[in-house]
């Protein structure tokens, strides 16, 4: 892996080129919560797929996950700074634009990113989110309380258990986990969404049980379709074959 520095934090990343000749802008990829830029898209095949189709792969361990500092001040997780790492990371590769893909909390970062920064981001991927990106703050209550407890065992809420078991698997600093899960709740107003006037893909688990529906934000985004991958859940859900496919067909229809 690669590091660069962003607002005084060393950052992990890995950059890949494609396998085949080279086709459209690089793709930027950003994982979702309590997890790692080889869980989320290298041990799901995404980085294989993308390259293999002719993608540059670009993908970050997010502030507080993986290789990356992990400070354990929650207002260092406000999405709008996650999202200024994603622009400096392209402004370190010397990436003029890009397509972004987030998942989870990342898709979160990547709306943001789009937002603020749209001569970036050529087109936007939205995975495992729905229409709490304008309410709600994203992850569930109670997941700062689920990092803090003594242990997984503890824990009587379905949802709280599943993020602490994949915490622990993910190897992750439960403590600044607890603190990301404060710190980044911001959402967007659905004017702000509709100034987002770019290609979207959304891909949404038709199980899954944390990102909300998505119809309220399907219509917002002026040039937003739905991609519902079926039979999964929030966590199962970003591996799909489906999911692949149809960010392929959907890259492909931009040219």
């Amino acid at each position: 892996m690669h590091a660069f520095s962003s607002q005084n934090l060393r950052l992990a990343y890995i950059d890949e080129p494609p396998t085949v000749a080279s086709r459209g802008v690089p793709v930027l990829l950003i994982h979702g919560f309590a997890s790692t830029h080889a869980i989320n898209w290298v041990f799901t095949q995404w980085v294989k797929t993308l390259t293999e189709a002719g993608r540059r792969v670009i993908a970050l361990d997010n502030r507080g996950h993986g290789r990356s500092d992990k400070p354990y001040d929650q207002e260092a997780y406000a999405i709008p700074l996650m999202a200024e790492d994603a622009r400096n990371l392209l402004d370190h590769l010397g990436v003029a634009r890009a397509d972004v893909m987030g998942y989870s909390m990342g898709a979160r970062i990547a709306a943001f990113l789009a937002k603020s920064y749209h001569e970036r981001v050529r087109a936007l991927i939205l995975g495992g989110i729905g229409d709490n990106l304008i309410k709600g703050g994203g992850l569930p209550n109670g997941v700062a309380e689920a990092m803090e407890a003594p242990s997984a065992d503890v824990l009587t809420d379905p949802l709280q258990k599943m993020f602490r078991q994949f915490a622990e698997a993910t190897k992750s600093d439960l403590k600044a986990l607890a603190a990301c899960s404060r710190g980044a709740r911001q959402t967007l107003s659905e004017q702000q969404l509709r100034e987002i006037d770019m290609p979207v893909l959304i891909a949404l688990g038709t199980k899954d049980e944390v990102a909300a529906d998505a119809k309220q934000i399907s219509t917002l985004l002026p040039r937003a379709r739905m991609l519902p991958i079926p039979d999964r859940d929030h966590n199962r859900a970003v591996g799909d074959a489906v999911y692949r496919r149809g960010v392929l067909e959907f890259l492909d229809s931009l040219g």
